[in-house]
């Protein structure tokens, strides 16, 4: 089945504010940006430039995983192509989701988010198998526009085989994250529901690192100088928050999804 990828350049073309411009590359360490993401499990990375849609600095982990030669790879069709037929629907939408939400967060922190979800993508043993993807925009041109972004596909099939159909925004610095949200919302309003219940503090996202590292409640208590009934409370908020009924199911999601 051929894949029709207009509709994925329309939701792209429609971000764009004016013309865009070129932008160069800053000096970056990708095993640092790569490290500091969720990589449990065949990942590789490569750089979108949003400018002529072209991609480059493609991991070593690419042929490995798909056993395509990445000399072969020159656009984002190249890559599109690899996702199952019957999720770029869904893969349509849930750009069109990230793009909006960034927006609602303002331009001037677009270089401040990761955004995640996940889809199918075939790999080298002809079989389709569920990867997480992650992407974090690096530069944006004088007019707002973003223009290029690292983008991070880990094969998660092991952990699981089911899409949840959702999104999650993932702040960097600091800065609060979003979980856990519908790629398909029955709410119109669901942007800023989501702003004002997904909100996850800098010190939610911390200890739900330590739960998934097996810390134990005391022991999170002590590291962080706070009370053990604090701990608790955290716990309690972030299991609602994610949806989650239990620490074991937040530890598989957190991991599977990319919240960490």
């Amino acid at each position: 089945m051929k894949l029709d990828l207009t509709q994925m350049h329309n939701v792209w073309e429609k971000a764009v504010l004016e013309k865009k411009d070129r932008t160069a590359l800053p000096s970056i360490n990708f095993d640092e940006i790569v490290s500091s993401v969720f990589t449990v499990g065949p990942f590789y990375y490569f750089l979108i430039d949003f400018y002529d849609f072209s991609i480059s600095h493609i991991s070593s982990g690419f042929e490995e995983i798909h056993g395509v030669d990445p000399d072969t790879i020159h656009t984002i069709d190249d890559i599109l192509k690899l996702t199952h037929p019957d999720d770029m629907d869904f893969v349509v939408k849930a750009e069109e989701r990230v793009i909006t939400f960034l927006h609602q967060l303002g331009q001037e922190k677009f270089t401040k988010y990761k955004a995640c979800y996940n889809f199918r993508c075939i790999t080298k043993t002809g079989k389709y198998e569920l990867f997480n993807h992650q992407a974090l925009v690096l530069t944006l041109d004088e007019k707002g526009n973003f223009i290029k972004s690292i983008n991070i596909l880990t094969n998660i099939n092991h952990l699981t085989k089911r899409n949840n159909l959702k999104f999650s925004i993932i702040g960097l610095s600091g800065l609060p994250s979003y979980l856990n949200m519908d790629i398909y919302p029955t709410d119109q309003d669901q942007n800023e529901k989501a702003l004002k219940e997904n909100n996850f503090s800098k010190r939610e996202i911390e200890i739900m690192k330590m739960i998934a590292d097996g810390v134990a409640s005391k022991n999170i208590a002590e590291k962080l100088f706070i009370s053990l009934e604090t701990v608790k409370s955290h716990r309690k908020n972030i299991l609602i928050k994610s949806g989650c009924k239990n620490a074991t199911e937040l530890i598989a999601r957190s991991i599977s999804e990319g919240w960490i």
